[in-house]
């Protein structure tokens, strides 16, 4: 049950991706805390001799030019991350893409990602599900354990309802904490969880953006004559698809443009996914990987 939802691929391209998060030093509390653990951190400490197994990025290869022998560079690493994921399950994120599933489906399978590299790093992550009834939480943890915990509360989840009152938001505020690192899945196209995501980056709170779009979003591939219906408010426009297609594409590019603006200024990192892509593009976008441009 633990590894159905990362395709093989996908898990196996996760081994070289770390989560970080650019705490920054500042009076309200949010700072760098490092552990006496060494590894693959920001801080440098000291070299060491290359051992087998050891990633190939971290050897200096300058020292290596000069000795001609493979010194790996250490580093201070920071203590355990608090990662939470918040996961959009309102009913646009049943949105399906041909055989590809639904966006749901998406959102679930880069949950259980994150979560696999946070077990990976010792890190603890917890669930926070906004859906029509309010706020599902599971609460923080580590270990595999805790893994298996929030991929058993994924397995019972269906994307349904409109976005949660503003009443019922409250644990969103009073469990994330000031250190911690928040990835929110949504497509976005709600307000009301883009507000969300502004006011905990302005509460100083470290929030990442994943969009996830249909491929029929991206490309409005329709012909004839459709129906198309707003899965939430239950609005229906019915017209020529060829018509529609032009002034569609300019809007939803226009769209798209407004959201980035709006999280940049809230400085807000955010990645796109569509669902012809690979799955772990976004975090690789996100977590600066070097090769996230062959799998674009």
């Amino acid at each position: 049950m633990a590894y159905d939802l990362i395709p093989a691929d996908v898990r196996s391209r996760l081994k070289d991706l770390r989560l970080t998060a650019r705490r920054a030093i500042g009076t309200q509390g949010i700072g760098l805390h490092h552990s006496r653990s060494r590894g693959a951190g920001l801080e440098f400490a000291q070299y060491r001799a290359y051992e087998p197994g050891d990633e190939l990025r971290q050897i200096d290869w300058k020292l290596y030019a000069r000795s001609d022998r493979f010194f790996v560079r250490e580093a201070e690493r920071e203590s355990p991350l608090t990662v939470w994921i918040m996961l959009d399950a309102t009913a646009s994120m049943a949105q399906g893409d041909g055989t590809r599933g639904t966006r749901f489906d998406a959102a679930r399978a880069l949950v259980a990602c994150i979560a696999e590299l946070a077990l990976r790093q010792g890190d603890r992550f917890g669930l926070l599900v906004l859906h029509g009834g309010g706020v599902r939480l599971v609460a923080p943890g580590n270990g595999a354990r805790q893994r298996d915990q929030l991929l058993l509360a994924l397995h019972g989840l269906h994307a349904s309802g409109m976005f949660p009152a503003v009443d019922t938001l409250a644990p969103v505020f009073e469990r994330i904490g000031a250190g911690d690192l928040v990835l929110a899945l949504s497509d976005w196209f709600d307000d009301a969880m883009l507000a969300l995501a502004e006011r905990l980056a302005s509460a100083r709170r470290e929030v990442l953006a994943i969009q996830l779009l249909t491929t029929e979003e991206r490309d409005f591939p329709f012909n004839g004559g459709h129906r198309f219906r707003d899965p939430e408010s239950g609005e229906e426009l019915l017209g020529d698809a060829a018509a529609l297609r032009g002034d569609y594409l300019q809007r939803f590019a226009d769209a798209q443009r407004a959201l980035d603006a709006r999280l940049d200024a809230s400085g807000i990192r955010h990645a796109r996914y569509v669902m012809d892509q690979p799955l772990d593009l976004p975090l690789r976008r996100l977590f600066g990987a070097r090769d996230a441009a062959e799998y674009a």
